[in-house]
């Protein structure tokens, strides 16, 4: 990994190698931690960086925050200026990810969320592909089940319920394919490890609804709009059983890090026609010229660096 010059700890910008915590650190030792993920798109022809969607980002991240008892004394303009002073600082001139994260600080032994400081640190790195294969990627059903709503909030990004999410993918990955897919409690296709699912049937795009332990994801959110106002498709919110994967025409995942992934087989079995299909390369160009500062009409969800 590139190492970045400076992090955002302890309220100020500190050289990256002072950014530390004890071993004693109570999310380090509990989990007690929300995170969020941006990213940064170095536009070549402009000489910029765009981060895209900060103020979603950061609005989820002081959502999940609450969801641990996290008092976060930050709101999304705040935290957006302190990344934008940090990115100034890097001076990164290509693509990046940024990692805000609210933790527990506190040293000690006790588990829980009451009568605990409360930091935030925030560092940057360079980053490309999350999976190398993002155009015919192979994914397996997982034998790990989502986390439920009532076991750890799946609609916050909480650090230690991302062990639910490392026991799915490398299991697959230990198996030779390039993704899992987790089924939640009721059997229904929920995510990916850590990646939002999207199905087209019938030429309906299907994606299932929030309450089936899902991120609330900012390019789930966002890919939806595309495919409504750009490309005319319907959208159906719902539940989506397992074996509907090998008969659907094309099937995709999406999220930050991830961006815009195109799956053409299941367990083996070809979707559709087993190659990336027109949907989602359609939805890739467009979402690749929105995220670099391309398409003016989308200018808003991008921030200039």
């Amino acid at each position: 990994m590139d190492q970045p010059q400076f992090a955002y700890f302890e309220g100020k910008i500190v050289p990256f190698g002072e950014a530390k915590v004890s071993v004693a650190t109570h999310a380090f030792n509990y989990g007690t931690a929300v995170f969020g993920g941006l990213r940064g798109y170095w536009n070549e022809e402009q000489k910029r960086l765009f981060v895209f969607r900060p103020w979603d980002h950061y609005h989820r991240l002081i959502q999940s925050a609450r969801l641990i008892s996290i008092d976060s004394k930050f709101d999304e303009e705040t935290l957006i200026q302190l990344t934008m002073d940090l990115l100034r600082a890097n001076n990164w001139q290509r693509d990046m990810y940024i990692r805000p994260m609210f933790y527990k600080s506190d040293t000690g032994i006790g588990v829980r969320l009451h009568d605990l400081k409360d930091e935030l640190t925030i560092w940057t790195v360079p980053f490309q592909k999350y999976i190398k294969n993002d155009t015919n990627a192979h994914v397996t059903f997982s034998s790990w089940r989502r986390i439920d709503d009532n076991v750890i909030p799946a609609r916050g990004k909480v650090s230690g319920a991302y062990v639910n999410s490392a026991l799915a993918k490398t299991d697959a990955a230990l198996s030779g394919f390039d993704e899992a897919l987790v089924l939640d409690q009721n059997g229904h296709v929920s995510e990916g490890s850590a990646m939002n699912v999207f199905m087209v049937r019938n030429g309906i795009v299907i994606t299932p609804p929030v309450n089936d332990n899902i991120l609330e994801g900012i390019t789930r959110r966002s890919v939806i709009e595309l495919l409504q106002k750009e490309m005319g498709m319907q959208i159906v919110e719902r539940s989506i059983d397992r074996t509907e994967l090998p008969i659907a025409e094309e099937f995709f995942m999406t999220g930050t890090a991830a961006q815009v992934v195109a799956i053409t087989k299941v367990d083996h079995r070809p979707i559709g026609t087993g190659a990336m299909g027109p949907v989602v390369t359609k939805l890739r160009d467009m979402f690749e010229d929105v995220v670099r500062g391309r398409n003016q009409k989308y200018s808003h969800w991008n921030m200039a660096v």
